[in-house]
């Protein structure tokens, strides 16, 4: 799913929730890149981001997905990338006063909200929720072209 931005398109998928945030995203990683290999076949995400080819291939029009980013920061960090940060509780209820998203709030938040996405090359993170409980990780972001 994606909307364009002015040098980049936004996109946004769910992938499955883990506590650990890093591990959650390498796992979404690994799904994507078991769905589609983008023309690199037989690599981990590891050696895809050590490669020059994969590093023109993502900032020159990535795939608009959680693949676009080397791997998730702390979300204190400053803005860099190409990286995937996870909300603040603070960013989370912003948007979600209740402090736990569902996958329904999160999209319709994304769906109203461009401001909720990061500049280009940059991810973003979130749990998601069903009856209180973490069902999902939330990914969206911008490509870098």
């Amino acid at each position: 799913m994606g909307r364009e931005v002015v040098g980049g398109d936004c996109w946004w998928q769910t992938g499955p929730y883990e506590a650990d945030l890093a591990v959650a995203f390498r796992r979404a990683q690994e799904d994507e890149l078991d769905k589609d290999d983008r023309g690199f076949p037989g690599r981990t995400i590891d050696e895809l981001w050590r490669s020059e080819d994969w590093a023109e291939y993502i900032f020159t029009g990535g795939t608009a997905t959680v693949l676009d980013q080397v791997r998730t920061v702390d979300a204190t960090e400053p803005e860099t990338g190409p990286y995937m940060r996870p909300l603040t509780e603070e960013e989370v209820r912003a948007w979600c006063p209740h402090g736990k998203p569902t996958a329904a709030e999160w999209t319709a938040a994304l769906g109203a909200d461009l401001d909720l996405f990061p500049s280009r090359g940059l991810g973003r993170c979130t749990v998601l929720y069903e009856g209180g409980e973490p069902t999902r990780i939330g990914y969206w972001g911008v490509t870098a072209d």
